[in-house]
């Protein structure tokens, strides 16, 4: 397979890895926010969906971030409604 050479389909799959962790990880997100440790309770989650995205970007593309950018715009500001000492 090819690997993504554009800025726009590297955000595409950076946003889709990240809509199914919130998917399928969806408690465990609330309760990482609560407890001010999202990034503890899922670390195993984040890293693999890192190394999917990692082995599908081109290389020059992975400095902009677009995967950790993902990450906060769907796990982190989409529970603010959530209780926690973050915010």
């Amino acid at each position: 397979m090819a690997l993504i050479e554009t800025e726009e389909a590297a955000r595409r799959l950076a946003r889709a890895i990240s809509s199914d962790l919130a998917l399928y990880n969806e408690d465990k997100i609330a309760e990482g926010v609560q407890n001010d440790n999202l990034f503890d309770v899922m670390a195993d989650e984040v890293q693999e969906g890192r190394d999917l995205y990692q082995s599908r970007v081109a290389p020059d593309l992975l400095p902009r971030n677009l995967y950790d950018r993902a990450i906060i715009d769907l796990l982190v500001r989409s529970k603010a409604h959530v209780e926690s000492p973050m915010w």
